[in-house]
């Protein structure tokens, strides 16, 4: 099973993969390559989510961390708790995904541009590597950099 299979995948940085909703097979070839903490930021939609990822992910011996992002309305608070989890596992080689690496692309790029040093530029053709935010997506990136990057 070869990693590049996972929708949309992107290898941010050597310690740091995104990616759409994994298969089982692709989850248990995540954890085969080394990743040791998933963050989820789908909703557990049956129609587009494995029956148990949390379990699946703790057999394989990664720990997991879901955090719900409404794909119409995201928010700053549940970017911020995204931000305090990769901090907290900054020195561990993570996976963020939810269904298609939309709402992934853009947590990981803005926290990426705060915490990390990454310049807008770089932060901006991570997200459109992936896709092109539409909907309430460009008005929380604005919003994002106004309140919560502060530039």
């Amino acid at each position: 099973m070869s990693l590049h299979e996972i929708i949309n995948v992107r290898q941010v940085l050597p310690q740091l993969l995104t990616g759409g909703q994994p298969t089982e097979a692709e989850l248990a070839a995540i954890a085969a390559a080394g990743t040791v903490h998933v963050v989820n930021l789908g909703l557990l939609d049956p129609a587009y989510c494995l029956a148990d990822e949390a379990g699946l992910a703790r057999q394989i011996g990664m720990s997991y961390r879901h955090i719900p992002v409404g794909f119409q309305l995201p928010q700053l608070t549940e970017l911020q708790t995204f931000a305090e989890d990769m901090a907290a596992h900054e020195s561990e080689r993570l996976f963020v995904h939810c269904a298609m690496n939309y709402r992934a692309s853009v947590f990981t790029a803005l926290f990426l541009e705060r915490d990390c040093g990454w310049v807008r530029t770089d932060a901006d053709a991570l997200i459109r590597d992936v896709w092109e935010p539409y909907g309430a997506w460009p008005a929380f990136i604005a919003a994002a950099r106004e309140e919560w990057i502060g530039r």
